[in-house]
């Protein structure tokens, strides 16, 4: 098993319905592997004002 702290980790923020999603995944072997995703709780008043989001 490969530590987290050799992989690169990204993360994709988007909208999906009326909510904001958050994805976390690596790469591995040419494959995207996700480890998490959900709704956006945390900071989603902030991100929704700084971006005009309605």
């Amino acid at each position: 098993m490969r530590s987290s702290i050799e992989e690169e980790r990204f993360y994709c923020i988007g909208c999906a319905g009326e909510g904001i999603m958050t994805v976390r995944f690596i790469y591995r072997a040419d494959v995207i592997r996700i480890y998490g995703a959900g709704y956006w709780r945390k900071g989603r008043r902030i991100y929704e004002e700084q971006n005009q989001v309605y």
